[in-house]
């Protein structure tokens, strides 16, 4: 099968033919039909994160949003069949620990990353393997397009666990989002869905006018302003109740802090570059007398995708309007290197393999 294949940290993948996966006995086969290319990619591809031992090898295949119809099944598979349309979270679970059994996989003490280690290879490939298929597939609604629901994997879903689930976004809140890429444009279309009032925070304005459409009343170029959170705190007359950093760099991290009221919620969504290497410095004062909560939150259960489905089916949530193009394999490493410099707007797809 046809595979991009990291090669050597940021330079161009090599697109080449490997051997298609056979399903373990507990696993299955996804003939993969879409697959985002999510700026976790865009690290992994870096070579981010080894002080989370999660530094992606040579060798590896990329990519964690993918979408497709199963091929094959292993023989202890008990939930799914050949010809099921599924989606994949990229934070894969065994099923059987207890954050597992508690319905906490999304950080399950043996999470298998999708796309970033050699026991999980990704979906930049024609096809991908998923271990413990039972727990891991999640079954699509009748009628959805692969491409449709691609960046489910990983930006939307992370962005309505966060919102829905971690923190306590109610009708009429203030939500301030900081970065407008993938999963941040997901959090506007998902917290206008929720009743929130969004402020949207970004470099440019192409990202700021797709924020707009999915949903946010107000926009802040930080380009232009000198006092992000100064402005946010004007726009919502005293600071805002939730704020997500959807980046993960020291100033968008510090800046959603410093937006807030009192009793506001940080959320945290990006994960950190070579700059920062996990480490962001806070102002813990403030936060102490202000009583704000600092939130993490990493992908989202499969058990509630359910959850998704049901508002999407109603037409509350259009995960569509997110994904800005369809791409080949061939353009993989364009549109990496494009991140860089923060040009891609939206969720690209894979479609053509």
């Amino acid at each position: 099968m046809r595979a991009a294949v990291l090669e050597e940290h940021g330079e161009p993948l090599s697109i080449k033919d490997v051997d298609a996966p056979d399903p373990a006995p507990d696993g299955a086969v996804v003939e993969v039909e879409a697959c985002g290319v999510c700026r976790s990619d865009w690290h992994g591809w870096q070579g981010d994160w080894e002080w989370l031992d999660l530094e992606t090898q040579p060798g590896q295949i990329l990519g964690h949003e993918p979408a497709g119809h199963v091929v094959a099944v292993g023989d202890e598979v008990e939930g799914v069949d050949e010809g099921d349309h599924v989606a994949i979270p990229f934070n894969l679970g065994d099923g059987a620990c207890p954050r597992c059994q508690r319905g906490h996989s999304n950080i399950c003490e043996n999470v298998m990353p999708l796309g970033f280690i050699e026991q999980a290879q990704g979906a930049f490939a024609e096809q991908v393997h998923v271990p413990v298929a039972d727990h891991n597939l999640v079954h699509l609604p009748d009628g959805v397009s692969s491409v449709d629901m691609a960046g489910l994997g990983c930006r939307f879903m992370t962005s309505f666990h966060a919102l829905a689930h971690r923190a306590d976004v109610s009708a009429g809140d203030w939500l301030s989002v900081h970065g407008c890429g993938g999963v941040g444009l997901s959090a506007v279309h998902i917290a206008d869905a929720l009743g929130a009032n969004v402020v949207a925070v970004d470099l440019t304005d192409d990202k700021l006018e797709l924020a707009k459409d999915l949903g946010a009343v107000e926009t802040v170029n930080a380009a232009d302003v000198d006092d992000v959170p100064g402005e946010i705190k004007s726009i919502t007359n005293g600071g805002a109740n939730v704020s997500m950093d959807a980046l993960g760099i020291a100033t968008t991290c510090q800046n959603s802090v410093f937006s807030l009221d009192a009793h506001g919620q940080h959320i945290q969504v990006g994960l950190t570059t070579q700059d920062e290497q996990g480490m962001v410095t806070l102002p813990t004062d403030a936060m102490v007398m202000q009583e704000i909560e600092f939130i993490g939150s990493l992908g989202m259960p499969p058990t509630r995708y359910d959850e998704i489905f049901r508002m999407v089916s109603t037409g509350k949530l259009e995960p569509e309007k997110v994904v800005s193009e369809t791409i080949g394999l061939e353009d993989v490493s364009d549109k990496l290197e494009s991140m860089t410099d923060y040009e891609t707007v939206g969720i690209p797809v894979i479609d053509e393999f």
